[in-house]
């Protein structure tokens, strides 16, 4: 069931922030939330649901899910968000042996992350093995590496500026010993396969094994791993959910779309330039059977994105807007940008500030500073893609794309509700 009582809406979070350690296992872990929840999953390469109900469909590390209403739904509210956060993947040939016993991993940088946050952490490998018959294995260790870093003795520098060789430094060492096992070994025995040569391919990420922990004097933040972007996949899974508990009667079809890719351009099948949420939105309106449904429903749809947005950290106040300052606590953000890196424009700021109204939420706003250039999210090319009006929103939080993020949880409870009241409308 879904609620926004806080201590139950945190241990729900905390919960699906460690079950998703790689987008892989995001996407499986919204697939049993929503199949919990009385949501069919639909296969593409069948025909399409022709009756009212709740579904979803899942692909790879994507997962779109859908309520359709009774009757002749006008267009669609949809909730648009991400499932990937920065890592370090491991390349084909994973394996490197030091002399000393060391095995190190060889891996690439996925995402614009902050490497020098991932150093001294204990991190497990996740994601995705095919075996040589082509079945799919999720798989998951506990802690097994580390990137450690060089005492200051050894570079006198580093304690005033670090620098760091993507290549040479960013190594995770695993301890292989006498033994000179290879990682892959250890992979294939989580996936219960006989050897590593029974490994066809792989998709494996690392990510930090520390699980979420609150801080502050009233425990009103969280501590954790890829808050980026999973707060607002499971804002706006609740939101979806709130509704569908109910024999839903509204207008529209109701969508939370959650892509793949996001943090390396989102130029792939399961990213939102590619054409996933078209097609299911295109299958949705043939149901309606006009020739021109589709394009009808368009003009009548509208989408939030959803992303973290940045609060102010006042060790660097130079780098916000003087008269534009979303703090963490303060509410939910509505994100700006004359150059439309953010898509919101006055349409948009208003359907969000009529939901925020609707459920009594008060809200921030973000405006880069005119010598900061600000990020983008998956909100230009949903617009552009299907022309429909696109509005950048998330919680603001602090230390964005490092290895452990934080953020205030009323924000994060108070953004679902805005969610729910503009799926609502």
């Amino acid at each position: 069931m879904t609620s926004f009582d806080l201590e139950t809406y945190t241990q729900g979070l905390t919960d699906f922030i460690t079950a998703s350690p790689c987008a892989a296992f995001t996407a499986h872990t919204l697939s049993e939330i929503y199949s919990s929840q009385g949501f069919k999953p639909v296969d593409p390469s069948q025909p399409w649901p022709q009756k009212p109900g709740r579904y979803f469909l899942r692909r790879k590390g994507a997962l779109i899910a859908w309520i359709v209403p009774a009757g002749s739904p006008k267009g669609f509210r949809i909730i648009g968000s991400h499932t990937d956060s920065p890592a370090f993947k491991l390349k084909p040939t994973p394996d490197s042996l030091s002399p000393d016993g060391w095995g190190q991993l060889n891996v690439e940088v996925y995402g614009g992350m902050l490497p020098n946050s991932w150093l001294n952490r204990e991190l497990g490998i996740a994601g995705v093995v095919y075996d040589r018959s082509g079945r799919c294995h999720l798989v998951r260790t506990g802690a097994i590496a580390t990137i450690p870093q060089l005492a200051p003795h050894l570079d006198r520098e580093s304690a005033n500026k670090l620098e760091l060789d993507r290549q040479q430094h960013l190594h995770p060492l695993w301890y292989v010993g006498s033994s000179q096992r290879r990682i892959l070994e250890v992979i294939a025995e989580q996936a219960g396969l006989n050897g590593a040569g029974e490994i066809s391919s792989h998709e494996l990420y690392t990510f930090d094994t520390h699980e979420p922990q609150r801080l502050g004097t009233n425990r009103e933040f969280l501590a954790s791993a890829r808050q980026d972007n999973l707060l607002s996949v499971y804002s706006a899974t609740q939101a979806l959910l709130s509704l569908a508990e109910k024999d839903f009667q509204g207008e529209n079809i109701l969508v939370s779309a959650a892509f793949d890719h996001e943090e390396v351009g989102s130029h792939t099948e399961t990213g939102v330039a590619g054409p996933l949420l078209e097609q299911v939105l295109r299958r949705c309106a043939l149901t309606e059977n006009k020739p021109d449904a589709f394009e009808r429903m368009l003009a009548e749809s509208s989408c939030l994105s959803a992303d973290v947005a940045h609060s102010v950290n006042p060790n660097y106040p130079e780098k916000h807007d003087p008269d534009t300052r979303p703090m963490m606590g303060a509410g939910p953000v509505l994100k700006l940008n004359a150059s439309q890196r953010y898509a919101t424009d006055a349409q948009g700021w208003h359907i969000w500030e009529d939901a925020a109204r609707r459920c009594g939420v008060k809200t921030q706003c973000f405006v880069s500073n005119n010598a900061v250039t600000c990020g983008s999210t998956i909100a230009p090319m949903t617009a552009t893609r299907l022309g429909i009006t696109t509005i950048d929103v998330g919680v603001p939080i602090l230390s964005m794309h490092s290895a452990r993020e934080i953020c205030a949880l009323g924000d994060q409870v108070e953004i679902a509700k805005i969610m729910q009241s503009y799926l609502q409308k």
